[in-house]
């Protein structure tokens, strides 16, 4: 069960990765880099769902 709370929190350090790049491109070349906006946006959504998915698993095994 562990492991599953990593993945958990790995959707967390891309979303941050991706945000940094998109900040940083933009920063450098006043560019809006859709693709890492997009990314970082699935990630923080897949940190959520996979939350609330372990937490519903965790409840089954607790019965």
């Amino acid at each position: 069960m562990k492991i599953f709370k990593f993945f958990q929190y790995a959707y967390l350090i891309f979303a941050i990765l991706f945000i940094y790049v998109a900040a940083q491109k933009y920063m450098e070349n006043e560019y809006i880099d859709y693709a890492s906006i997009l990314l970082a946006a699935a990630a923080i959504f897949m940190f959520f769902f996979r939350k609330k998915f372990n937490k519903r698993f965790e409840e089954r095994d607790r019965k």
